[in-house]
């Protein structure tokens, strides 16, 4: 019997734009619909066209719901909360919505025309946004998490971790679950991606890197990495996990996600064959 990563091997595991479409069309089926009807579009958080939320309601009402914050990839340059029908990232806010929290999903600013700080800046935004709006649709400002996965995952990281915004998310998360990020600009490959979003200056890439601030965050995080993410991811997840480690006592919330590629970790969430979202649900409700 041919199982789910049986196909996404079949797809192969060189990061390129045919794997992102293959990988799409094979999770899109399966990948659950909000209630449209449950769903506040394009809430604005900030003055850009960009700055931008979705809010997925659970069914019931009565007790504050945590909320779970989900930032897009698009490798700096791309990439969207998604639209009335589209699967992704839908299918993050319906999960959320299903299993009792508030969904939230942004957009963000997108580099070259918006570079470092922006995404971090946004991020910050939304989240303060969120934590003074929320209570309005039932959520809980005090127990906010945050997750981000690649481009989205930097960006979450320097919100969580950067000198800049650390002691602010402080205040305002309850968690953060990193999904395949990069957190070290200074020893991350060099491509046209993190060039239009960190500049080509290398003497400012180390001011610009979040990893060295987790080791004096003090909210709860869980790294995860796709078991075939290109090298400089892996390599990415390993210092996160290890700086952690190193400052907290030992002890790293991270997950492997066996068989997927850099994208299909998370665009399983939800679906028919989702073995992430369980444990994104274990590392919360704890």
């Amino acid at each position: 019997m041919t199982t789910i990563i049986d196909r996404i091997a079949e797809i192969g595991f060189e990061f390129t734009p045919a794997l992102v479409q293959k990988s799409i069309a094979l999770f899109a089926p399966t990948a659950p619909s909000p209630d449209e009807e449950r769903v506040i579009r394009d809430c604005a958080y900030g003055p850009h066209e960009r700055q931008r939320l979705d809010i997925f309601l659970p069914e019931g009402g009565g007790e504050k719901r945590r909320v779970l914050v989900f930032v897009h990839g698009g490798g700096f340059i791309g990439g969207d909360k998604g639209a009335p029908g589209a699967p992704f990232y839908n299918n993050i806010g319906a999960w959320a919505a299903a299993n009792g929290m508030i969904g939230v999903t942004i957009t963000y600013r997108l580099a070259p025309d918006h570079s470092w700080p922006a995404g971090a800046e946004d991020v910050a935004a939304a989240i303060d946004w969120l934590h003074g709006h929320v209570a309005e649709y039932g959520g809980e400002p005090d127990r906010i998490y945050l997750m981000g996965q690649s481009a989205g995952a930097a960006h979450a990281a320097a919100y969580v971790a950067h000198d800049n915004w650390r002691a602010r998310a402080a205040n305002r998360l309850a968690g953060a679950i990193l999904l395949s990020g990069l957190y070290d600009v200074a020893r991350a490959d060099r491509n046209p991606f993190q060039a239009a979003y960190y500049g080509e200056d290398e003497t400012a890439f180390p001011s610009r890197s979040s990893l060295e601030g987790f080791a004096i965050v003090s909210i709860p995080c869980l790294f995860t990495m796709a078991e075939h993410d290109p090298a400089d991811f892996q390599r990415q997840a390993g210092w996160a996990r290890a700086t952690w480690a190193e400052n907290h006592g030992g002890d790293c919330n991270f997950i492997i996600c066996k068989g997927h590629n850099h994208i299909t970790a998370v665009l399983q969430i939800g679906g028919p064959d989702d073995a992430l979202g369980p444990r994104l649900l274990d590392f919360i409700g704890r």
